[in-house]
């Protein structure tokens, strides 16, 4: 049995970068960057108005004739000359000649004169500067850098249509077991199927999922695997892997020859977690308990995925615990939390089929096997749940 640390170094050592796509920035929020991208323009374009108000060719006066107006997507057809104002419009070009925009609430307007009341206005005031946020030929993000929506605005707002991604990646997910029952007619000695669905909320943001059923027999175990090697990124297997007669993702990885990488984590929940490689296809084999594939997604599943698409592997972070804690055994263990305000508060420990405190969770606390007790307010080690 391995621990926590040396399968996560197993699961890095096995990565293989996706390839990569060139798609539309508009379909691009969550993926990753596969290359350095660079401002096609600059961000503004021009001096733009920051407010509705009034463009002044200088601040040196007390009174400006209204020589026109300028809305957002039109300009000028001319410079100002000094004593001459324009109204304008928020994100509208600012005229050659005018240096200052005074904001249409401190503005006295008498005919074509105006004049102002604001004893804070100075050159410069109110206006949006050419390039004041991005040059042409910038970088804008670096390789490696998942795409959220504020990196999507960004992108677009300097004329950025289409960027390089790795390819979304595709995840088979094979349910072992004969256990589970119709969901409008329970039957007698069997369950309801959730780990199929848990895993497809957390990881279709992040992929094309697929759920495929085996039966408990060799046969139909070994088909789903093979059938699924080569075709898929990634797949995992839920149920199967711990040492009960009936558990036979190892035994039928062994007949097809994968080479099974570690098998059995010391840690609390997932102890009987499997990592294998059939032919180029990496497998991963969680339990068949919902809490324990819960905590394996988020420690191991996510950042392996996310870290095929060339996101750096995700570190835990530290804060201070609100109370002390002791842990039994020599095994690492997950516990369901909630971090706020810079603390750390371990909710009720729960058994490796329960989940019910990890829906209160936003976070995941890391209890190393080295360790027995914290007192209050040392730091332990947690992965946010987002």
């Amino acid at each position: 049995m391995i621990t926590v640390e040396q399968a996560i170094q197993q699961l890095q050592q096995a990565l293989v970068r996706l390839p990569v796509e060139r798609i539309l920035v508009a379909e691009a929020v969550g993926r990753c960057t596969s290359s350095e991208v660079n401002a096609p323009h600059d961000h503004p374009l021009y001096d733009m108005s920051a407010v509705d108000g009034y463009a002044l060719a200088s601040t040196a006066q007390n009174e400006w004739s209204v020589v026109g107006e300028v809305a957002a997507g039109s300009v000028f057809d001319r410079a100002l000359k000094e004593g001459e104002a324009v109204r304008i419009f928020t994100g509208a070009a600012v005229p050659d000649g005018a240096d200052t925009v005074v904001m249409q609430e401190f503005v006295e307007r008498n005919g074509d004169r105006i004049s102002h009341r604001d004893d804070r206005l100075r050159k410069g005031s109110n206006i949006r500067y050419q390039a004041e946020q991005v040059r042409k030929g910038d970088v804008l993000l670096q390789p490696g850098i998942a795409l959220n929506a504020a990196a999507i605005g960004l992108l677009a707002s300097v004329g950025v249509d289409r960027v390089e991604v790795a390819k979304r990646p595709s995840i088979l997910v094979i349910v072992t077991g004969d256990e589970f029952t119709d969901i409008d007619r329970p039957a007698p000695g069997k369950i309801f199927s959730s780990n199929d669905v848990l895993l497809v909320s957390i990881l279709s943001a992040h992929a094309k999922v697929e759920v495929v059923h085996a039966k408990d027999t060799l046969a139909s175990l070994s088909e789903q695997l093979k059938s699924a090697s080569g075709k898929y990124d990634l797949v995992l297997t839920t149920g199967g892997v711990s040492v009960g007669d009936h558990d036979l993702v190892a035994r039928v990885l062994n007949d097809l020859h994968a080479e099974i990488r570690f098998h059995g984590v010391q840690q609390k929940p997932g102890k009987p977690m499997l990592f294998a490689q059939l032919g180029a296809t990496p497998i991963i084999g969680l339990p068949g308990n919902p809490r324990a594939v819960f905590v394996l997604c988020y420690v191991y599943v996510l950042p392996f995925l996310r870290a095929m698409s060339g996101i750096p592997w995700s570190d835990s972070e530290r804060s201070p615990l609100t109370e002390a804690v002791e842990k039994k055994g020599d095994r690492a263990e997950f516990r369901a939390a909630r971090v706020a305000n810079g603390e750390v508060e371990l909710l009720r420990d729960e058994g490796s089929h329960m989940l019910r405190s990890l829906v209160e969770a936003n976070a995941l606390v890391y209890l190393p096997a080295d360790r027995e007790q914290w007192l209050q307010l040392d730091p332990v080690q947690y992965y946010l749940l987002s």
